[in-house]
């Protein structure tokens, strides 16, 4: 579950931090008060693209950290990504102020992609914006194959049509090349033999354009080093003479006052510095040897590189070695080249016999969950004000493999009797999509091993007794996971658990997003203001005491 919430520098946050607990949390605050910046923060835990635009002080960085209870076997994700498994995970993800992100795990860092295949196992957060997901191809069979019980079935299979698409993917690759045949076969020699000459291996490029430089210009820079070094030791006004003279002149004056002793201690290091700098520039003028072999050698081998840039469209001695690589690849016998065919042909075939197994396994099991997924559905909807509503899902069987197996799907819904089935992207209101979505996240909630859950608002649009139906809904899900819902419905409010508040106030002239628990009272006082707006009447905190009293 998601024990501890660390915010700093993001947004209007400043600096924020809650501890959270088991079973429903409830948070409430009112419209505008950085509710959805705490759920912002949270959306990067989950590898979200980061922006320095929502960094709050741009000279410092910005941190969201959340702090992870594992409860189960979440050892194989960590050991997936080549991390310790904790059973206090700490997930953290760092703002730069040049808009620059990273992410950490355990204080290891990580790529956005193993924070994405780690975060996707503890928490997922659902928006009341977000109930197009339900209208998803992939949305609607991750929900049959959850009450389906097809996730093991699904991952090897997902795993087995990747690899699929890989090796046909590379078969039709070795087929083109075969088709070619011989007739870049010589030019693909000569090429090759270009670039094996070039002995690409040893080459430093940028080695070998210095020491082309030096030699170039080694007259011009032996005479600038003569003359400046002649400069330091002329007889008449040498500049290290002068500088010796003035040095002395400064020790006596410090030793007559301390007040300039630091002034003769900062010179006598400069001196001593621009000493040994002569003496180097010394060293390397002695170096310098002007060698017109080793300017030609040097020129006839920068003008072969430069050719093979130009030749290949290449920019680096790495390019030039990939391309001489690929091109001695092309480049082998095509009796072996059949030979690779065939053996890619029949693992293909293997792979193929493996989908198709797994693909009937599959649909089978969604066959025998989907009345369990209608039945369960409808029962709920019928609680939360949808009596008359109607869910079938259509299954149908697919030409080719996709993503999800064999399968082509699509849910029909039907608020009211007398009506036909539509799709539901189409039949559905908006009055009915928050009722819905909830609905189908507590039947994947029920099959799944997912620990946090965050509902944002998705009770918006309802009241009355459908409001206290959903908060019963969220009660039971949170019996099975950590629910955490941001509402403004007193009745969702009164069921929590733990309840939070989201306030914004001024400090120091500038406005500050903060959480704070709530106690009983406190907890009471909110709900009252639910109910009754932002003067609380006797009436209101009756009736809060009684929905609380009734949760």
């Amino acid at each position: 579950m998601l024990n501890r919430i660390f915010i700093q520098n993001f947004a209007l946050i400043d600096s924020l931090e809650i501890t959270l607990n088991k079973g429903l949390q409830v948070i409430t605050g009112e419209t505008g008060t950085g509710k959805s910046i705490i759920l912002g923060a949270l959306r990067l835990i989950l590898g979200e693209r980061a922006d320095a635009k929502s960094i709050q002080n741009s000279e410092k960085k910005s941190i969201v950290e959340a702090e992870f209870l594992l409860e189960g076997d979440f050892r194989s994700y960590f050991e997936e990504n080549d991390l310790d498994f904790e059973k206090n995970t700490i997930i953290r993800r760092e703002i730069l102020p040049n808009g620059k992100s990273r992410a950490f795990v355990n204080d290891v860092p990580v790529t956005l992609e193993a924070l994405k295949a780690i975060s996707a196992k503890l928490l997922d957060i659902h928006s009341q914006f977000e109930t197009s997901n339900l209208f998803s191809e992939e949305y609607q069979f991750r929900i049959i194959d959850g009450i389906s019980g097809n996730q093991n079935s699904i991952a090897s299979y997902q795993d087995t049509i990747n690899e699929y698409k890989k090796n046909k993917k590379e078969l039709e690759k070795l087929k083109n090349r075969l088709l070619e045949g011989n007739k870049e076969s010589n030019y693909k020699n000569y090429l090759l033999k270009e670039l094996e000459d070039a002995a690409l291996d040893n080459v430093d490029w940028d080695d070998i354009q210095n020491r082309f430089q030096m030699q170039e210009n080694a007259g011009s820079i032996s005479e600038n080093l003569s003359e400046a070094l002649a400069r330091f030791d002329a007889d008449d006004i040498g500049i290290l003479d002068a500088l010796a003279d003035v040095r002395g002149k400064l020790l006596k004056t410090a030793e007559l006052s301390h007040h300039f002793s630091a002034i003769s201690q900062r010179f006598e290091s400069q001196f001593l510095e621009l000493k040994d700098l002569v003496f180097e520039l010394q060293d390397e003028a002695e170096k310098i040897e002007i060698n017109p072999m080793a300017l030609s050698e040097l020129n006839e081998q920068i003008n072969t590189i430069n050719a093979l840039f130009l030749k290949h469209n290449a920019s680096s001695i790495s390019e030039l070695i990939a391309i001489r690589d690929e091109i001695s690849g092309e480049q082998m016998g095509f009796e072996e080249l059949e030979e690779r065919i065939l053996k890619s042909e029949k693992e293909l075939s293997t792979l193929e016999k493996t989908l198709e197994k797994l693909s009937k396994e599959i649909s089978k099991k969604r066959e025998k969950g989907i009345p369990l997924f209608s039945q369960k559905i409808e029962s709920l909807l019928s609680k939360l004000g949808l009596e008359k509503s109607k869910i079938q899902v259509d299954l149908a069987a697919s030409a080719t493999y996709n993503d999800f197996g064999k399968n082509k799907i699509e849910i029909l819904f039907q608020a009211n009797s007398g009506f036909p089935l539509k799709p539901i992207q189409t039949a559905i209101s908006g009055g009915e999509r928050s009722r819905v979505m909830l609905a189908v996240k507590k039947i994947m909630a029920e099959n799944a091993e997912l620990p946090t859950l965050i509902l944002d608002e998705i009770d918006t649009g309802v009241s009355g007794k459908i409001a206290d139906e959903m908060g019963k809904v969220m009660q039971e899900m949170s019996k099975d996971m950590q629910l955490i819902v941001i509402t403004h419905l007193a009745q969702v409010a009164a069921k929590g658990d733990n309840n939070y508040k989201v306030v914004k106030e001024e400090v120091s002239g500038k406005t500050q997003s903060s959480i704070i628990p709530l106690n009983n009272e406190e907890k009471l006082q909110e709900i009252a203001q639910l109910l009754s707006g932002s003067k609380i009447t006797d009436a209101a905190l009756k009736q809060a005491e009684e929905l609380i009293k009734g949760a």
